[in-house]
């Protein structure tokens, strides 16, 4: 499964302010970006469909998995592979019927009850814990720390020693080179990026230094 291989996965407006945003996807995937997340609150849906358009031909062309943010009917008309929803958003089981065959659905999780319960929901298919640090592309949202990351961790260390494996998790949050080591020690094997890619000057390098930090 595609997902299961997947280790870096960015977030990104629509690039209204560079106005290069098929350049910008295909530079983030040729440096390692596993998954991309079109997430603008800010656009119509008829302009968030031309931009999928857009990142889909990228993500085929590179191989890789394309997503949206929240609005599962968009990934239906667009036909994403990827739906991701936070806790205030469809509840899984309503979002899932939304995705195309292989499609896959994401979930935010914010403390370890959520991590628990998003582990066991057999609806979700992967969740991100976050976020670690504040950032202003959530405002209002408080920073949990790296205790989420560990407590990710140790679930998932806790199934391996039953045999079991946990669904595959993302830490979230003002992650960047500077702290992606802190991240990495704490457990997390995956991470969620935005603007240590979307405001680096070259993205396909930035994204190259920050999957080059995370384990195979």
């Amino acid at each position: 499964m595609q997902l299961i291989t997947s280790r870096l996965y960015l977030c990104t407006d629509s690039r209204g302010k560079q106005q290069d945003f098929g350049d910008f996807v295909n530079a983030a995937f040729a440096g390692g970006v596993d998954i991309i997340q079109l997430r603008d609150k800010s656009i119509e849906a008829a302009q968030e469909l031309e931009l999928l358009e857009v990142l889909r031909a990228a993500a085929v062309s590179h191989g890789k998995l394309w997503g949206v943010n929240d609005r599962a009917d968009i990934a239906a008309l667009s036909g994403a592979p990827v739906l991701h929803i936070g806790q205030r958003d469809l509840p899984p089981a309503l979002a899932q019927p939304f995705l195309h065959d292989g499609g896959v659905l994401g979930l935010s999780t914010h403390s370890p009850e959520q991590v628990q319960a998003a582990a066991s929901n057999k609806e979700v298919d992967y969740f991100c814990t976050g976020p670690v640090w504040a950032t202003p592309t959530k405002p209002g949202r408080a920073a949990v720390g790296l205790d989420l990351v560990r407590s990710a961790a140790s679930l998932e260390a806790s199934l391996a020693e039953q045999g079991r494996e946990l669904k595959p998790w993302f830490a979230i949050g003002g992650i960047d080179l500077g702290n992606i080591g802190e991240v990495v020690e704490a457990g997390a094997g995956r991470v969620v990026v935005v603007r240590a890619i979307t405001e680096a000057d070259d993205p396909a390098e930035a994204a190259a230094r920050i999957r080059a930090e995370l384990p195979e």
